[in-house]
């Protein structure tokens, strides 16, 4: 059964759907796991959320913090995103990256990961493992990274975005920096699907959002889905949206 849920993200009022089966066999056993870690641990632990573009990592992350702070018996986790450590703007637009092995404007690829600042995050990741840090975000009003925008208080912290297992230099380094992983997959044709209908909904026609896909979001969706180390907690997006868990060849 589908359920609709209705919470407040750093002030703004968020939707999110799952169905029961995700949410009771799969959401609350991953938080359990990692309140029993943190506390085996006594430090602070840092989760990996890593997947393609489409499959709503961003949402899933959220929904798993307001879970956390609904449950009793479960720690409360903070949820925090990569985005923040693109490069900034003004250098984007006068910077170029080499992609494919061709040098091209950063910003016609941003967002791959040849646009992020992978220095300034391996020096946030480090302090996180030690004590309470600010983090930056992206702000989507100005198209551009804030920094130290968000205070990291929590001792379990779910760090969200598209390349933290990608198992390509300097990224693969990253591994050495949590203490656990989810990796979610999904079919490629799912998510053409729904990247393209993001990008209508966003104003595009629906020619221009296929062009969008396939010079942008297509190759960002292989590229990880080539390259990734295999998580703690590998999941698969199924047609309805929701997840179940797999393991190396086939479904756990």
């Amino acid at each position: 059964m589908k359920r609709k849920y209705n919470y407040t993200v750093n002030g703004l009022e968020t939707t999110a759907v799952y169905d029961d089966c995700t949410v009771e066999q799969i959401f609350l056993p991953v938080l359990r796991k990692w309140s029993a870690l943190q506390e085996n641990l006594g430090r602070r632990v840092r989760i990996f959320l890593s997947a393609p573009p489409g499959v709503g990592k961003t949402t899933t992350a959220q929904f798993l913090e307001y879970l956390s702070k609904r449950e009793k018996d479960i720690q409360e986790i903070q949820a925090i995103g990569l985005d923040g450590f693109h490069f900034h703007q003004d250098y984007i637009l006068t910077h170029e990256a080499c992609v494919d092995g061709k040098m091209v404007p950063m910003k016609e690829v941003k967002g791959c990961p040849e646009t992020f600042d992978i220095e300034k995050l391996k020096r946030k990741l480090a302090e996180l493992k030690d004590g309470t840090t600010k983090w930056p975000i992206y702000d989507r009003k100005i198209h551009d990274v804030v920094e130290d925008a968000e205070e990291v208080k929590k001792q379990i912290v779910l760090i969200e975005g598209n390349w933290l297992l990608l198992k390509e230099k300097p990224w693969d380094e990253l591994i050495q920096e949590c203490d656990d992983s989810i990796f979610i997959s999904a079919d490629e044709t799912l998510l053409h699907d729904r990247l393209v209908h993001r990008k209508i909904k966003g104003g595009l026609g629906k020619k221009e959002a296929e062009t969008f896909y396939e010079k942008s979001d297509s190759k960002n969706v292989r590229r990880l889905m080539q390259a990734h180390w295999n998580a703690g907690e590998n999941w698969q997006m199924k047609q309805d949206g929701s997840y179940e868990r797999i393991e190396e060849g086939g479904t756990k």
